[in-house]
């Protein structure tokens, strides 16, 4: 299969138009995404950690956030190559950071890579989800949503029709609202012997496109 051309930031998709609700274009009229690149790796894994931290609480144990941060919670920098992993800002600032990806890995930063990552037929696959994280600060306000919408309909640009990732605890209710069911629980062992829960899950795509 040939190495497909990345066209995100090239073709700038416009949020607004990806069928949110009226209510959300409202409160976040603002809310603009574009591609991550190198240079902000630094603070997109600051934000992660602060994200992951604190929405964990009451999902994960204390050493199940400590390890997943330390092991899995990361910028996989092939997708910011690959320029399908995405800043949102918000009247300015950064608040959340996620991405899509056209390769078969499902998660995991640069700090400890998971599995091999072949680039995927979209006409068998689905399409991963990577790698969401908002900034505790902006929590609960719908930012999550408009990003897996926006990283729905450049998935679908590409002629995907399906998607796929593995959920931590904390997105599971988020993934189930946008059209996800659960595959299969699973436990990733880390490297320091703590077992961290993750759910892998699934969204068959309407013909008619993305929308929620």
């Amino acid at each position: 299969m040939n190495e497909p051309r990345p066209p995100q930031c090239q073709r700038h998709l416009d949020p607004r138009s990806l069928g949110h609700s009226p209510t959300a274009r409202l409160h976040l009229s603002s809310l603009a995404f574009r591609c991550a690149t190198r240079a902000d790796i630094p603070a997109l894994n600051a934000l992660i950690r602060e994200s992951a931290a604190a929405l964990s609480e009451g999902f994960y144990t204390p050493e199940e956030s400590a390890a997943a941060i330390q092991y899995v919670f990361g910028v996989d920098t092939t997708l910011v190559d690959d320029q399908t992993y995405f800043i949102a800002s918000l009247d300015g600032t950064d608040v959340a950071c996620g991405g899509w990806s056209r390769r078969g890995a499902l998660y995991g930063g640069d700090q400890r890579r998971m599995e091999e990552a072949p680039l995927l037929d979209p006409r068998v696959d689905a399409a991963r989800i990577r790698a969401f994280f908002v900034s505790p600060r902006f929590a609960r306000r719908g930012i999550g949503r408009q990003m897996l919408e926006y990283c729905t309909a450049a998935a679908v640009a590409e002629g995907f029709s399906s998607l796929e990732l593995m959920a931590t605890l904390p997105g599971v209710p988020l993934y189930e609202q946008c059209g996800f069911r659960a595959l299969e629980p699973v436990v990733d062992t880390m490297p320091n012997g703590v077992g961290v829960r993750f759910v892998r899950m699934r969204r068959e795509l309407p013909a008619s496109g993305p929308s929620t």
